[in-house]
This record gives C-alpha cells, structure tokens and sequence, in this order.
C-alpha cells in the first residue's frame, strides 16, 4: 500500500484553536469553530441510484445526506465538516467494485457507506480491505461477508476487519420467516424461487432448511432470471404443486410481476420473501395481485421506535421527495456510525486526524469496531465479525396496497 502524505495549507487562526491536520481539504468558507478554519472529510455512498433497484437506493442515498447534514448542523466532530460522495452502481458487482476504487483514489474519502446489494458488496469488500478504508453496509445480508463462505459448517472467519453492517443478515432472517410461516399460519407447503444471486439464493437457503427442520415440505423448486419478466412457465408449476405459499430468493422487480402470474395462474399461494420485498415499488408493480403477500425485514418499523421519531421528522422537513424505504434508517445509522469512529480518532489524536490518509483510514477502520450509540435503528454496535448486534426482525403483510407490520421479535433456535 503506497503511503498518501496530504497536502496541508496553512491559514491563521487564534492561539488555542483546535487544529486539524488536513486529511481530506481545509474549508475557510465553511465557518464554525475558532477562526472559522474547517477541514472537510469526505463519506463515500454506493446504492443503485438508477435502474430498477433505485427507489431503495435514492432512500439509502437520501438518509445518509441526511445523517451528515444533521451532523455539521450539531458540530457533532469540532473542526471537521462531513461530506457525502455518491456514487451509482446500478446493482451490478462489476460497477460497484470501480466505484470502490474510485473512493480508494480519492484522498478526501475517509470511508464508505453501501452498498444496497450483497453480491455489490462481495466485489467491494477487497478493494477496501487492501486500502485499510472502512465500509458500513445497511442492507447487506449474505452471512458470508461477515462470516466466510463456510459459516454453515460451523467455520466461521471473518475475511476482511474493514467490513460492517447495521442489519441483521439471512442467517436469522430466512429462519425466523420460516418460524412464523409454520408455527403461526400452519402453512406446511412451500414452494422456493430464488434468482440465483448471492442474497436471493442464500436467502432461500436459510429458509428452507429451517422450514423442512419444522417439519415442513418443499413441493417444488426454481431459479428464474432476475431481469425476466415472464414467468407464466413457472406459475403454471406452481399452481399445479398446490403449496401453501411460494418463497422468493429476490428483490421487488421480478418479484411483484412473478406474484401476479402466479396469482393468475388460479394458485392462491402467497409470495413470501424477504427485505428485497418491503418495498413500496412491490405494492405499486404488483397492486392488487400481491394483497396478502408477505416479507420479513431487518429489524423493527421505524414507526414503533422512539428513537426513529426525529429522523423520520427531519427526513419529512428535508423535503426528499422519495421515501427513506426500507433502509434509511439504516444507511442514517451506517453514515452515523463513520462519522463517530471520525470523532474517537480525532478526540484520541488530541483534536486532530492524522497527516497521512492511510493512517487516518486505519484508525477510523480499528475504531468502529468500538462504536456504539442509540440509533434510528434501535441500540447500533458490532460484534466479533463486523455485523450488528441488534437482531430484531419483522413480517409486514400487503394490506390495501401497503406493508403492515404484523410480527416484530427476535429469531430464536428452534
């Protein structure tokens, strides 16, 4: 790794100001603090901003924006102001991994927040490892990128210290649907789809094993193609299977239109999956074809939370004028949590990052793995692996056109 010495310009301030040294760019204009002299650090942000996936990417982007406007706003780091990046990857892997390295090359990039897609942040989590950058994902859920690609043998490893995430993953989300779908629908049929990607699949995975576990059966199984739109040949054996419910392995685009052709197919199994569903574009493409349909999602609804009151407040005075969905809270908790491993540095290097990028990236990366602090989301903080230590989960079912809450607890061994 080539060591980055930043450019430090000197300006005049009064004797006993806070001084920064200039990891990322000095700001006279910016104000606040002694002599109005404010380094700018700057967040770089990764969803699909674009495409099919962008309603929950522009929430993502949207309630990081949000995070350090509220930040500067409160001086939360004295002498720093916080800027955000944003950049599209347009859910694909390849795009999201040169965006990775853009934020690597720029040395006002202090660390990341992103992206939407699990199969986006496996081709990201090398360029930041080899760079010492931190990345805090609110959505990715694969176990794998935390925990190594034998995590259900018991061989857990976690691959890279610079890699976090503020939700809860598939190794407790697809389980506790699948407890929720026996124990209290007495569904006992189930039918798996999955797009074959790295979320849908392995999202599929922990479901059906902890499904045949309960003592449910699994009548039928298929992988579609997550850009297709047609899938009248697989709606036909689903109906044909007679299954309670189909499990979908997949995100909104394919799974709205993949409910409805099931629903016309004369099968009255509902499409069950998991966050990739909780959205308001699923209610829209499907409309009234996927009533009844359900989806889990990380953690509890932000509307049962005292502490997502007031961002939900200042999202609303913002002015954005597409939702958070469903994970703003977390991208706001992601981008909150970068900012206060900024703070513990800056307070441990009396008042000041260090000189060199590298280092700073460094300090910032072994300091998040002590952050903690009451967020959006509920209590945020990190275990041994990078992923978060709140587990709640919820299942919100389609009710006239809308996601309604329906269950909110903690996964449990069954």
């Amino acid at each position: 790794m080539r060591h980055r010495s930043l450019l430090i310009l000197t300006t005049t301030v009064t004797v006993g100001a806070l001084t920064l040294s200039a990891c990322g760019s000095r700001d006279d204009k910016s104000g606040g603090g002694e002599g109005g002299d404010k380094t700018t650090v700057v967040i770089g942000l990764d969803a699909p901003l674009t495409g099919d996936l962008s309603a929950l990417g522009q929430g993502i982007k949207n309630s990081s924006e949000l995070a350090v406007k509220i930040a500067n706003k409160d001086n939360e780091v004295d002498g720093v102001t916080f800027k955000i990046q944003a950049l599209d990857d347009q859910g694909q892997a390849g795009t999201g991994q040169q965006n990775a390295t853009k934020f690597v090359g720029d040395d006002e990039v202090i660390g990341a927040v992103g992206p939407l897609n699990s199969h986006v942040g496996q081709s990201m989590q090398k360029v930041f490892g080899n760079a010492d950058m931190v990345q805090v994902s609110p959505a990715n859920t694969a176990p794998e990128l935390t925990q190594g690609p034998d995590w259900q043998k018991g061989k857990k490893k976690r691959l890279f210290d610079t890699y976090y995430r503020t939700c809860a993953t598939d190794a407790v989300q697809g389980p506790y649907a699948a407890q929720y779908l026996f124990d209290k629908r007495k569904f006992k049929k189930a039918y798996i789809i999955d797009d074959k990607k790295t979320y849908g699949a392995g999202l599929a995975g922990t479901f059906t094993d902890e499904f045949k576990k309960l003592g449910g059966k699994v009548v039928g199984t298929d992988h579609i193609n997550p850009d297709d739109r047609d899938f009248s040949a697989v709606a036909t054996k689903v109906a044909k299977s007679k299954a309670d419910f189909v499990y979908y392995g997949g995100e909104y685009p394919a799974g709205a239109p993949l409910s409805a052709q099931i629903s016309k197919a004369g099968s009255k199994a509902l499409v069950v999956g998991g966050d990739a569903l909780y959205s308001e574009e699923y209610t829209k493409l499907g409309k009234k074809n996927v009533e009844g349909d359900l989806a889990t999602s990380v953690g509890a609804p932000l509307e049962s939370l005292d502490t997502a009151k007031t961002f939900m407040q200042n999202y609303k005075k913002a002015g954005y004028k597409l939702p958070y969905e469903a994970y703003g809270g977390y991208a706001y908790d992601s981008t909150r949590a970068v900012i206060l491993a900024v703070k513990a540095v800056v307070d441990k290097n009396d008042g000041k990052l260090p000189d060199s990028m590298d280092d700073a990236r460094k300090q910032v990366t072994e300091a998040m793995q002590d952050v903690t602090f009451d967020g959006v989301t509920g209590q945020v903080g990190f275990d041994g692996y990078g992923d978060t230590t709140n587990k709640q989960l919820s299942v919100y079912e389609v009710k006239s056109g809308k996601h309604e809450p329906v269950q909110t607890g903690t996964f449990k061994e069954s």
